[in-house]
């Protein structure tokens, strides 16, 4: 692989990462509900995943899914029901209204453990099978066939975490920022309307794609 290659690896990277997705959404609201602690775990878990789905990917677990449609639809049910059913929690999240004082709410949200969180963070991502088809069908456009293909995919998986973590600090970072607008309890509760509807949106979508 050229340098040349790994740049435009890169700067392709970073267009495909910066767009929203379940991901990064879960990552932002979970850095303004949780803190930027919080939304430290659920990068970890989600990225545990989508490391997962990259190397399976690698080992040629996208030519089984295409091979058999069946298997990549009962995945992506699976996935869409499981976003689904996250959109309707932080739908119904509780809000803690404002004192009577007029002070602000003392926490956004019901604290979770740093386990919750890492699953969440898992579960999202391994979420969405099509990871694993677009690694197959993304990834081999910058090996070179003439090399040894383990050491060029080690990198591409290697660049392709720094770019995602990166932009998942900018999303928990601006998921913190908003944090001082959601003081107010019918701010948050509109918040928490708006991230979960867009879950359900993410798993409507997900539902009716196709492999």
């Amino acid at each position: 692989m050229s340098l040349h290659t790994w740049w435009l690896f890169v700067m392709m990277t970073f267009v495909v990462s910066a767009t929203p997705g379940p991901n990064m959404l879960l990552v932002m609201s979970t850095g303004a509900r949780q803190g930027l602690r919080g939304a430290v775990t659920s990068m970890a878990g989600c990225m545990t995943s989508l490391m997962l789905m990259l190397s399976l990917s690698a080992a040629g677990l996208g030519a089984l899914l295409q091979a058999f449609p069946a298997v990549f639809d009962a995945l992506r049910l699976a996935g869409a029901a499981y976003l689904a059913y996250l959109g309707v929690q932080v739908w119904r999240s509780p809000v803690q209204e404002a004192p009577a004082d007029g002070g602000a709410p003392s926490k956004l949200g019901e604290a979770l453990s740093t386990w919750a969180l890492y699953r969440q963070g898992a579960l999202v991502a391994a979420s969405n099978p099509k990871a694993i088809l677009f690694a197959a069908a993304f990834f081999p456009q910058f090996l070179n066939p003439a090399l040894p293909q383990l050491p060029q995919f080690g990198i591409l998986l290697s660049t392709f975490a720094v770019v995602e973590v990166a932009w998942y600090f900018v999303y928990a970072a601006s998921g913190k920022q908003l944090a001082r607008y959601l003081q107010r309890a019918n701010v948050m509760r509109a918040f928490n309307r708006l991230t979960g509807g867009v879950f359900v949106g993410f798993a409507a979508l997900m539902a009716g794609a196709k492999s």
